[in-house]
């Protein structure tokens, strides 16, 4: 098998600690992860090789231990003043998981919020709606009744159009919802283009530096359809160093202190300044991550600080998606076919791809790879993991390592799949996405069944 040589490590992301012909390191895997004497992995007490087995591939293992470990450090980490950002993953189960744990949810369209509120028996949905946040730069007239008849906790206002909407919304039911005002400070994340947010030239949000923000409290402090409650800002998503998160919560607090102050045109209004979510996870053997709760202490010791000089009572909101989901899963592929090009590189190719992981083909991104039969050894030979769908990028892990002797018919994992797989994947060639299984205590548990052709075809119109 020829080799290849390793990828180099993102800038910014740490020092290679572990030697990535080594076994897979414990912390890029599930919480539950341990190696079984035959040298299995084993999650939440359940065997990959048996899951495989008896549920196919791919497949999505999600731990469950991992999840609830995640979101109480947000809700410790933020105060209780914590959502889970349901983008990253979500299914009715995920849905009852983190509002269980105590968080609240935020949504982006009608579809999710539509899933978190069947997730729960009918006398609940007031109550759960309650605890959502909905957000989307562009919200249809539609999406924003729902919202409003479901009796969502708050939304996240994107532009003067919305608030447009709302006033007609208004006119016609008297509702009048709690509202957030999204603001993009100028800070640009140090991430990929495609995941950055936080600069002025972006879709979202009123921009700071342009005096947009500013006009667009004045308008909504002024409104009757709508109550002005506080501010949403969000710089991006896989952001590794809190000080560019801390930078822009320095950049709101200063743009929120005059207009929400005691002789601001939003004088007593702010309730809640939330700084989103972006906090990014180690996805390869180079990258090192802050915790959650390293992030929630660099940023609440600056807003409250922040708070007690300028006499403002807010509380610090957070929306963890991909710090609380990414790592606790992995997802399980068979190798169908193996060819060596003389002098370049092995492609191996399994049974998934970018249907259910589209991240390497849309920015780039890495991972890295394991054989669950064999979790304790080393990986000392390197192939190109490839998908099965019509692309030649079609690329899983594009200098995967693996034990040596890889073979047709064997189990391959990628961890640290748990975010923004399953909820981006698409059924591409006809496809279908995989199965999603949460383990706990010895036992799996089917919580997303399967696509099928017939799921694909029922669509269809003769």
């Amino acid at each position: 098998m020829n080799a290849e040589a390793p990828e180099a490590a993102p800038s910014g992301t740490g020092a290679n600690a572990d030697d990535p012909s080594g076994p897979i390191p414990s912390r890029l895997l599930p919480d539950t992860s341990e190696v079984s004497d035959q040298g299995h992995l084993r999650i939440g007490g359940c065997d990959l090789v048996d899951l495989a087995s008896e549920f196919g591939t791919p497949l999505f293992v999600y731990d469950e231990a991992h999840l609830r470990a995640r979101c109480r450090e947000a809700v410790a980490a933020f105060e209780g003043g914590a959502a889970y950002a349901a983008k990253a993953f979500l299914c009715a189960a995920m849905a009852r998981l983190a509002i269980s744990e105590g968080m609240d949810i935020d949504v982006s369209s009608g579809g999710e919020l539509e899933t978190v509120l069947r997730a729960f028996n009918s006398d609940r949905v007031h109550e759960i709606a309650e605890r959502v946040v909905l957000h989307g730069n562009n919200k249809s007239a539609d999406e924003l009744a729902m919202a409003r008849d479901a009796g969502v906790g708050r939304m996240v206002v994107d532009s003067f159009e919305e608030l447009d909407r709302l006033d007609d919304l208004h006119r016609v039911d008297g509702k009048v919802p709690r509202v957030l005002l999204r603001v993009t400070p100028g800070v640009r994340a140090e991430t990929h283009e495609y995941i950055s947010t936080g600069q002025a030239d972006s879709k979202f949000g009123f921009g700071i530096g342009q005096g947009v923000a500013v006009a667009a409290v004045e308008r909504a402090a002024a409104m009757s359809s709508v109550e002005l409650v506080g501010i949403h800002c969000h710089i991006g998503s896989q952001v590794f160093r809190t000080e560019s998160l801390a930078r822009a919560l320095d950049i709101v607090a200063e743009f929120a202190a005059p207009l929400f102050g005691d002789s601001g045109p939003a004088a007593g209004r702010l309730e809640e300044l939330s700084m989103g979510g972006g906090l990014g996870v180690a996805y390869v053997e180079s990258e090192r991550a802050p915790t959650i709760a390293e992030w929630g202490d660099a940023l609440s010791t600056s807003w409250a600080a922040f708070a007690r000089r300028h006499g403002l009572e807010a509380r610090l909101v957070a929306e963890p998606g991909r710090a609380i989901a990414a790592a606790a899963a992995v997802t399980l592929y068979t190798v169908g076919a193996l060819k060596e090009v003389s002098g370049v590189r092995t492609y191996a190719a399994v049974d998934g791809g970018y249907g259910d992981n589209p991240r390497p083909m849309l920015y780039g991104s890495d991972y890295t790879a394991f054989m669950p039969a064999r979790a304790g050894e080393p990986r000392p030979d390197r192939v190109r993991l490839v998908g099965k769908h019509c692309e030649s990028g079609d690329v899983i892990v594009r200098s995967a390592p693996v034990p040596a002797g890889l073979a047709v018919g064997d189990l391959v994992a990628t961890p640290v799949t748990g975010a923004y797989g399953y909820s981006m994947g698409a059924p591409y060639n006809r496809i279908g996405r995989p199965a999603v299984v949460f383990v706990a205590d010895g036992e799996a548990r089917l919580v997303v069944r399967r696509e099928t052709v017939d799921d694909m075809l029922a669509l269809d119109i003769d």
